[in-house]
């Protein structure tokens, strides 16, 4: 039994994987609560697919690729706040519009640019082959994000939940707004070479959903989030060693299982609350 748990672990590729995998997780799972706090969920998504024209084109002019895919991911959160600002459509319609169209325009860019670049890797990433700038990019990202959020959680709490009284209160919600899509964007960057584009989404969605689904008390939520989403990248790491899956959608599997979970118990409370509400 205690080799089947730890032999996954006992290859130095499963604990880069592993550990890369912890790194990411935590700041996507802070930033996730805020997220599905202020209805963003779609943001994520569309910052997500947004970097993809950015990579293709610093690698075509030799940029590094994450500063390519952190301005990408940023001009398509200031474009859409812009957007949003400035005409009479929803905000699910502009992000729709905009993620689907910075899509295109980098799926369109990587074809015309023929290379020896990996399309699968930027689009689902590649944890097992992660080296030492992976780590020192995602882990450097990570504890910036992760320091401010626990330095400001509370103005982001306030603005979450009240942007007049925020701004009332003598916040600067500009700064907070555009300020947490950056490290949204940041975050997209950090996970690139572990969970890719794509499945980056459900680390910046599943936790903070799970959290909400748990609690209504932030700092809880917070808490929450952040070992749902580690115990699902250690879980999913080790079962793709057993499952001969990749890592990466093994670990958002294992954030569906965890949602669903979470989901049937909140179910079931309301279910058990509802006689003593009816009653007398």
């Amino acid at each position: 039994m205690m080799q089947t748990l730890t032999l996954p672990f006992a290859y130095p590729f499963m604990q880069s994987a592993a550990l890369m995998a912890l790194i990411v997780a935590i700041p996507a799972a802070l930033l996730s609560c805020f997220m599905i706090l202020r209805g963003w969920s779609l943001m994520g998504d569309a910052i997500s697919h947004a970097v993809l024209p950015g990579i293709v084109l610093a690698y075509i002019t030799g940029l590094p690729l994450l500063i390519g895919a952190f301005a990408a991911g940023t001009t398509c959160a200031a474009l859409s706040g812009w957007i949003q600002e400035n005409s009479r459509v929803k905000s699910d319609t502009v992000l729709g519009v905009v993620m689907a169209g910075m899509f295109g325009l980098g799926l369109v860019i990587y074809v015309a640019t023929p290379s020896d670049m990996h399309l699968d890797h930027i689009l689902f990433g590649n944890i097992l082959g992660v080296g030492p700038g992976d780590f020192a990019t995602a882990g450097t990202i990570g504890a910036a994000i992760t320091a401010a959020i626990v330095l400001k959680w509370r103005d982001l709490a306030l603005w979450s939940f009240d942007p007049v009284q925020a701004r009332v209160a003598g916040l600067p919600v500009r700064l907070l707004h555009y300020g947490l899509l950056a490290m949204i964007s940041a975050s997209v960057v950090a996970m690139l070479s572990a969970v890719g584009i794509i499945l980056s989404v459900a680390l910046l969605i599943a936790p903070g959903a799970i959290g909400f689904l748990t609690t209504r008390r932030l700092p809880v939520m917070l808490t929450v989030a952040c070992a749902a989403a580690a115990m699902a990248a250690l879980a999913g790491v080790w079962a793709s060693f057993w499952l001969d899956s990749a890592p990466a959608p093994t670990i958002v599997l294992a954030l569906t299982v965890m949602f669903i979970a979470a989901f049937a118990r909140r179910q079931w409370q309301a279910r058990q609350a509802a006689p003593h509400s009816q009653a007398p």
